[in-house]
Parts: structure tokens; sequence; C-alpha cells
């Protein structure tokens, strides 16, 4: 007999919406509240045995933090620390202040197996309860550089609606894994995850020193082109080449000499044409060291060596 109207079974459509209920409520156990702004809470994730992870820009207050996960008491929590370039801060619990953790430790996914096209889950806890939003991973792509100068593993655009209060919460796959930290601090509002392969290094540091070691040089840039009879008559492959606009007074550039309207062609014979080539140049393990910058003054070729120094720490929310 024919099945009433009304009434056919979907099996396959079942079977999917229980599968994402299960992912919802494995990972929304390591999702909490976290109180740290006027506003609605902000949400975490519980990283590793009494460490939350949470955004930088949700982040709002130093001190009386707190977090809390459904009708549970809210437990003190203090800041780790912060990095900004990468909107990512961290949180330790104190388990002697207010028994024990209130979430369950993340159970992590690789986020190198993430594809354009795939289902995932964004999940927040801003109050009570966990919410969920069901989209599409947009687009993979290779390292970046955020506004800020943060350096992010891959990029992982979203096609989700990310809610009021969701940054700092997890992208989860079908399984219920996470995959990162979501962020709307990154990218003027649009939804980009964090992948855990960057939050994990990010949160070791830290938890180790407070704060990200960052290479800095003191001189400001932008990307220029060397004329095509310039460049061959110096021996140089390709045009691309970065202006020194501004140069910091005691700063690294200024010691080493170099000057407002000098060219910079490479960092140790790697080229730079882009902003983000000489931040990459110039990583959190060169500083102190020695390196030989190669410029262009007056149409002339010369090089000049630069002990790279920390970018100072300034205030950022």
């Amino acid at each position: 007999m024919a099945r009433p109207s009304g009434t056919q079974s979907f099996p396959a459509l079942r079977a999917l919406s229980e599968d994402l209920t299960a992912a919802v409520e494995r990972a929304g156990r390591a999702v909490v509240a976290v109180h740290a702004r006027r506003r609605i809470p902000a949400s975490g994730v519980l990283w590793r045995s009494g460490v939350v992870v949470a955004t930088n820009h949700t982040i709002q207050q130093d001190e009386e933090i707190t977090v809390s996960v459904g009708d549970g008491d809210r437990m003190p929590a203090t800041l780790a620390g912060r990095d900004p370039t990468t909107d990512l801060a961290v949180l330790k619990l104190d388990p002697a202040t207010g028994g024990s953790s209130p979430a369950t430790v993340a159970e992590r996914g690789a986020d190198d197996t993430l594809r354009v096209g795939q289902i995932v889950l964004a999940l927040g806890r801003p109050g009570r309860d966990v919410t969920a939003s069901l989209g599409l991973v947009s687009a993979v792509g290779g390292e970046w550089r955020t506004w800020h100068g943060g350096k992010i593993d891959r990029l992982v655009r979203l096609d989700v609606a990310v809610y009021d209060g969701f940054s700092g919460g997890p992208l989860v796959d079908g399984n219920g894994h996470v995959l990162g930290i979501n962020t709307s601090g990154l990218s003027r509002g649009a939804a980009l995850t964090i992948p855990a392969t960057t939050v994990d290094h990010v949160v070791s540091q830290l938890l180790e020193t407070g704060r990200i070691k960052r290479g800095y040089a003191g001189v400001a840039v932008q990307p220029v082109r060397i004329a095509s009879a310039a460049a061959e008559s110096l021996g140089l492959t390709g045009s691309g080449a970065l202006m020194a606009v501004g140069v910091a007074p005691g700063g690294p550039a200024d010691k080493s000499g170099i000057l407002q309207g000098d060219v910079l062609v490479a960092v140790d014979g790697a080229r730079v044409s882009d902003p983000s080539d000489l931040l990459s140049a110039l990583g959190p393990d060169r500083v102190g060291q020695r390196v030989r910058v190669q410029i262009i003054r007056a149409g002339q070729s010369r090089t000049v060596e630069l002990t790279v120094g920390e970018r100072p720490v300034r205030e950022e929310r």
C-alpha cells in the first residue's frame, strides 16, 4: 500500500540530522561561556586541561574573568596571555578556587583534512546553552598573514552564519571533532577559522611566556616595481621590491643605516616584494640575529647588516 501523503520517510535526511545532533553534543561539552565583557558572554573552548582558548577581541578585560557551562557556577579564570595578531587569548582555570573544570577537553581533528564544500558546524555558548550553525567550508588556502602581521597556518573561510557570541567557539566536523577556533575579528566581520595547528602553537607560547615574540625591523614599507632596465643593470631577476616609506628613530633599520626612500630587494638572499615577505623573513626565531638586507639607493645596489629586534608590546583589543 502506498504511504499516505505527508508521512514519507527520508532515512538519509534523518540519519544526517541525528549525526549532526550527536556531533553538537560531543563537541559542545568543551564549549564554555566566557564572561569578559559588558555585553553577552563570548565563547571559548577547553583546549587543554585547565586551559581555555578564546578570541582576543572578545576579552575586553584583564581581570575578574569567569567561565561557565550551562547552569553551572561561574569559575574564575586568569588571563595567561593574548595575541592580537592572531586574535587569540588564553585563559587558565584554577580548580582550587572554583571546583572542578566545567567542561571536557575538546576532541580535536586534523585541520589539514578540511576541503572546500565540506559540511561543518560552528558552535558557540553565548549564555547558558550551546548554539549551532550549519554551513560549508567555502575556501581553503595556504599560510597567510593577518592585517596585524600574525601568521595563520591555513586559510579557512566559512559559508556559515556566525551569530553574536560565536567568536571563540569551535569549528566542528561531522564526527564532533574540533578543527579550529572561529572568529569574526580577522576579516572585518566575515567568518574565518583559526586552524587547530595555529591555535596549538599560540597556546604553547602564551602559556610559556605570556606573549608572542615577533621580529621587528622598525621600517614601514610599500611595494614598488623596479624598471626592467634598472633591474637588468643591477643583475636582479624580477621587478618587485619594497620602498622604505618610514624609518623608526633608533629602531633596527635606523641603526643599520637604512634611510627613507631606500628600496629593499632581499633579506639574506630571499627576494622581498610584499610586506608579508619581510614579516616572514623576520620571524620570531630571528630576533637578536643579524640579517643581510640588500637595498638600492640612488641607483646603486648595496648591502647592510640589520640586527632583528623584538616588536614592542602594544595594548590592542
